[in-house]
């Protein structure tokens, strides 16, 4: 049962490395209604690293039903960190591909939070549209127009680390059905977005947002302007 033996190995490990000091404060920062055991990023890596090597998951079904166990079944907030931690794992690379972007849509319209969900969309969503343009693209574009605002948040965030392999017309097509969207986190997304890229084409940037000074938020463009 080398999935009900991995879980129970987490929680096990989370549990020894948890500092009740530190879980109230977590907890209240991230405005969380589950409980933390207080476990920051550098520990709960350090503690799952011989975990992860000792347990490994034969297939991908195994490893699509341990995410979600350590998803569905968490207590504490850490364990949803497990989970995505798991995804990402090197020894279960072959699995991020398009097909993987079903278990990631359900982790983001459930966590429905910016620590899951942009997670998700810059190091697990992003690296799949960057090796498979042609089959992941028409999925961010549908999720740019979704009524569920966390997938349109990953559609506008998945680029953030392409730099110069940016897809600009997706950039802007992702971006353009939640300009006038009044959420913070869409609008922060689309700042953020344009800022990163700025990095890259300060003049691509510059003439976005005059083209759309109108429709743009103050917050988005104050984003996206902030180092130009």
């Amino acid at each position: 049962m080398p999935v009900e033996e991995l879980v129970a190995a987490v929680r096990t490990a989370l549990a020894g490395a948890a500092d009740p000091d530190k879980a109230a404060p977590m907890q209240a920062y991230m405005k969380s209604t589950m409980p933390y055991l207080g476990v920051g990023k550098p520990e709960r890596a350090k503690a799952l690293k011989a975990v992860f090597k000792d347990h490994p998951l034969p297939d991908r079904a195994a490893w699509e039903q341990a995410v979600l166990a350590l998803w569905h079944d968490a207590t504490h907030r850490e364990e949803r960190y497990a989970a995505i931690d798991l995804t990402g794992h090197r020894a279960y690379q072959p699995f991020q591909d398009a097909e993987t972007l079903t278990l990631y849509r359900e982790l983001i319209v459930d966590g429905a939070w910016w620590d899951y969900v942009d997670e998700i969309a810059n190091r697990r969503v992003g690296p799949i549209l960057h090796a498979d343009r042609d089959g992941v693209t028409p999925t961010i574009r549908a999720w740019s127009t979704d009524p569920d605002p966390w997938l349109r948040r990953t559609a506008i965030l998945t680029q953030l680390s392409f730099k110069t392999d940016t897809d600009l017309g997706l950039l802007a097509d992702v971006i353009e059905p939640n300009l006038a969207e009044k959420g913070f986190f869409l609008r922060k997304a689309i700042g953020w977005a344009l800022r990163q890229y700025a990095w890259t084409d300060p003049e691509w940037v510059r003439a976005y947002v005059d083209a759309h000074e109108s429709r743009l938020s103050p917050l988005s463009r104050r984003e996206a302007m902030k180092n130009l």
